[in-house]
């Protein structure tokens, strides 16, 4: 496998370097679950691009080409690390220009030994990866090497909403999960950047939206779709008939899931409202998989939707946490100041009825203590996984509260739901 890989400069390519970098993320608040605490390794941070050769051209269909990706990772540093802080600079999805400032030293130099877990990271349709910046510090603060990846041709920089909305949705659908495979693929080369302390054979993948609807095909979940299902969602007719058997494809291409594939978590999966999978196909997912849904999700749906995925799974070690009436925006950061300037901006980083840093901090608990649970054999984090259905403690005749769930302070955990396949 041919990879091109160079270091990103620090100077700002999106971002005026006149532009100061927000601080919109913090420690955990004092009413935060446990695990959302940080751990206690030094967190760096590099830019890393890298080129998958010899893909499918998803412009015109009958020619291969080079397919660029820009990565960030967070990993753990040397004890001693300190120095600049990671500015990360991004644009809106209507080309404001934002810098977020990060808990991660930039390029620093990497913890002297260990065996981290790779974690990969995907964002939605459209986004960018820093997206979840926080849960990639946070992650690499507690022992994980963390990939994030800027998915070429369906960022926020590379769709025009204004005159092309549209845009990069076909390559979005062909190329999420075989994105998060080569990512993999790529650290477990010999050599590669990190490469003495990063754990491949037993990592873990997170999508957002139609990073989880590819995270759901890397993992073993195949795609069924129709040309009824494309004619739903806009494609033409003749397209719709040439692009349905393409696009059925499983194992982010592969003849057989990567056994590698440990754990895989899922926040607002885009497609089973469609139906792009048949009962059959999620039934045989076998990896441990953790669902994030929002009730009220408007935008990829629960019931049809995100429920519909967990119903239709069978392996025992799967999950689905349920934010009561919150919509789709269940993983992003919180907003910086320029996102305050329209509603299509802002309205891709807030929720209703949520706190955007509440939402944080609890995917931080619940994702730390699964893929603690099972890419590193904690017995301990396991146990944060709750075995009682609802969150919200109630009040008995002689005063006291029901138990909280594990990890929560007493009255702090509600409008939340937890299902467990093995009950």
């Amino acid at each position: 496998m041919k990879i091109l890989l160079r270091f990103v400069a620090l100077v700002a390519f999106i971002i005026p370097q006149t532009q100061a970098a927000e601080q919109v993320y913090g420690p955990a608040s004092p009413i935060a679950p446990e695990l959302a605490e940080r751990g206690s390794l030094s967190v760096g941070v590099r830019t890393l691009e890298l080129v998958n050769p010899d893909q499918l051209d998803t412009s015109t269909f009958n020619s291969r080409v080079d397919r660029p990706l820009t990565l960030e990772v967070w990993y753990p540093a040397h004890k001693n690390t300190d120095g600049e802080l990671a500015h990360y600079d991004n644009e809106t999805r209507t080309g404001l220009a934002f810098s977020i400032q990060g808990n991660a030293y930039r390029d620093a130099k990497p913890a002297p030994s260990g065996d981290f877990p790779l974690v990969v990271i995907s964002h939605g349709y459209t986004g960018y990866r820093h997206i979840m910046f926080y849960l990639g510090e946070h992650l690499a603060s507690h022992g994980y090497v963390v990939a994030a990846i800027d998915h070429t041709g369906s960022t926020n920089v590379d769709v025009d909403f204004e005159n092309n909305p549209g845009g990069g949705f076909v390559d979005t659908l062909m190329n999420r999960s075989r994105d998060q495979q080569f990512v993999l693929d790529s650290f477990a080369e010999e050599d590669f950047v990190l490469s003495d302390i990063t754990n491949t054979d037993n990592a873990g993948v997170i999508g957002y939206s139609m990073g989880g609807y590819g995270a759901l095909n890397t993992v073993g979940g195949c795609y069924d779709f129709t040309p009824e299902i494309l004619g739903q969602i806009g494609f033409p007719e003749a397209k719709a008939k040439q692009l349905a058997p393409i696009f059925n494809f499983c194992n982010a291409g592969r003849e057989n899931p990567d056994p590698r594939w440990g754990a895989m978590v899922s926040l607002g999966p885009w497609g089973q409202e469609q139906g792009i999978h048949s009962e059959k196909s999620l039934a045989a997912i076998e990896v441990p998989s953790l669902l994030l849904a929002g009730e009220q999700d408007d935008i990829v749906g629960f019931d049809p939707g995100v429920k519909s995925i967990y119903e239709a799974m069978t392996q025992k070690d799967r999950f689905m946490l349920v934010y009561e009436n919150a919509r789709h925006n269940i993983a992003p950061h919180p907003p910086t100041k320029v996102f305050y300037q329209n509603e299509f901006d802002l309205g891709g980083h807030i929720e209703p009825a949520w706190s955007v840093e509440q939402l944080n901090d609890i995917n931080e608990h619940f994702i730390l203590a699964f893929m603690d649970c099972y890419l590193k054999s904690k017995t301990t984090a396991c146990d944060f996984l709750p075995t009682t259905e609802r969150a919200l403690q109630t009040k008995q005749a002689d005063g006291s509260f029901t138990p909280a769930w594990p990890g929560f302070k007493d009255r702090w955990g509600a409008a939340m739901r937890f299902y467990r396949g093995d009950r």
